[in-house]
């Protein structure tokens, strides 16, 4: 992956989060044979990115190779999830959301009260 497409990447994922109201994201890495310094903090960036937004990243496809990498390079995905294929994946994002408490309004009730 050059470093212009994971720029891209990035920018358009958050405007597609914005325009949609997603809750989840999932970044398919099955094609990426190695990483390096600047795609695991892109990975970082772009999960911090989607909490800001209110949407979960989970990394689906990681290569053994490309973990042990990211572990020798001392890069931590924080706030990453992930998941061996995309429908695990999709099952982890809907356990997630399933798990979390119901949103509550400015006055402290929630939406349904």
């Amino acid at each position: 992956m050059q470093d212009q497409t994971a720029l891209a990447l990035q920018e358009d994922l958050s405007d597609r989060i914005v325009a949609t109201g997603c809750h989840g994201v999932i970044i398919d890495i099955t094609a990426l044979d190695i990483v390096d310094s600047f795609v695991g903090r892109m990975l970082s960036s772009i999960a911090a990115i989607s909490r800001v937004l209110d949407a979960e990243t989970v990394v689906v496809g990681m290569r053994p190779a490309v973990a042990i990498t990211l572990v020798e390079l001392g890069l931590s995905l924080d706030g990453i999830r992930t998941a061996l294929n995309v429908e695990l994946g999709m099952e982890l994002l809907a356990r997630s959301r399933a798990d979390e408490p119901e949103d509550l309004g400015i006055d402290g009730l929630s939406a349904t009260t």
